[in-house]
């Protein structure tokens, strides 16, 4: 996949079929869209390009800074290649940029620079300077421009109820499950293995800790899970805990992966974590021996989960 960092480093010739939207998520509606995309725009001999916006408008205009989002912009750059997309530009967003009317934004972007030949987009997607540009409107600058704009319907994206929001909303209240459901893989945490206080390795249960660098990184509710990663393109299970450690006073939020049957030193090293399924909620024990004990029962636990599940890698 060719990756384009601004809007003016793109250059080609060849015309394109675009789509356009931050695809926070990369969620199974998204991926219809974006397979839509690719499909049609190989058999026009275009190029299928995905246009998508860094930071978050919502994070620019409404400086909602403490907005979380469901994907690093790493991770989503890694889902949108899986799916197959071609060309990606990530357009930083701006508040000059957003001063851009719904005409302007056509004409010079799309037209001028990407020399669309078909937009497509969702039933309810608008953009310019207030969101002017609805479909009615984009659909006439389209026959005046010479480009097809082809929406899809509601249905076709939402045929189960799903959103971004939604998808949050279930990942903040610990319904795993279901945000996978949504997403169509499963729910991730990337971040560096960084050193902790060893508290795990000295009763038995040794964790690797994640620092997450990227701040807006929306994390699932506090408690235990079922977790697998990929480690050396081995898949290894596990059981994460993110929370305080109450049982030992902790002060800040920490994660912590206790991997099974495996010891290799992981510092320094940057992980990704897919969540498989909620255990329970973080919890005071009164002893270290009584934490230990609950430790066992969640590994347990963990592992009979496991047991039950069928995985494609």
């Amino acid at each position: 996949m060719k990756i384009f960092n601004d809007l003016s480093t793109y250059k080609s010739n060849k015309n394109t079929f675009v789509t356009i939207g931050t695809f926070d998520g990369v969620h199974v509606g998204h991926q219809k869209v974006i397979k839509n995309l690719v499909e049609s725009a190989i058999l026009n001999d275009a190029i299928p390009v995905l246009l998508t916006f860094f930071p978050h408008p919502r994070m620019v205009l409404k400086n909602n800074i403490d907005i979380k989002l469901i994907n690093t912009i790493d991770e989503r750059i890694k889902l949108l290649e899986k799916i197959g997309l071609e060309t990606l530009i990530i357009q930083q967003f701006t508040e000059e940029f957003a001063k851009k009317t719904a005409l302007d934004f056509v004409k010079s972007i799309l037209v001028d620079t990407l020399k669309i030949s078909k937009l497509i987009i969702g039933y309810d997607h608008s953009f310019g300077k207030n969101r002017e540009g609805d479909f009615e409107q984009i659909e006439r600058y389209g026959k005046t421009l010479g480009f097809k704009v082809q929406k899809i319907s509601q249905k076709d994206i939402d045929n189960s109820a799903v959103s971004s929001t939604r998808i949050r909303k279930a990942i903040e209240t610990g319904n795993i499950e279901k945000a996978n459901n949504y997403l169509g893989y499963h729910f991730m945490l990337t971040g560096e293995v960084v050193k902790g206080k060893n508290l795990g390795k000295k009763i038995g249960f040794p964790t690797a800790n994640l620092h997450i660098k990227e701040s807006y990184k929306l994390l699932p509710k506090t408690g235990a899970y079922v977790v697998k990663a990929k480690i050396k393109n081995n898949t290894i299970f596990g059981m994460m805990n993110i929370g305080f450690r109450p049982t030992v006073s902790g002060i800040n939020q920490t994660i912590e992966i206790h991997f099974f049957d495996f010891n290799k030193d992981l510092y320094g090293e940057t992980i990704q974590i897919a969540i498989l399924s909620y255990l329970r909620d973080e919890q005071k024990f009164e002893s270290v021996d009584l934490l230990k004990n609950q430790l066992q029962k969640d590994k347990e636990k963990s592992l009979e989960i496991i047991s039950g599940l069928v995985f494609d890698s």
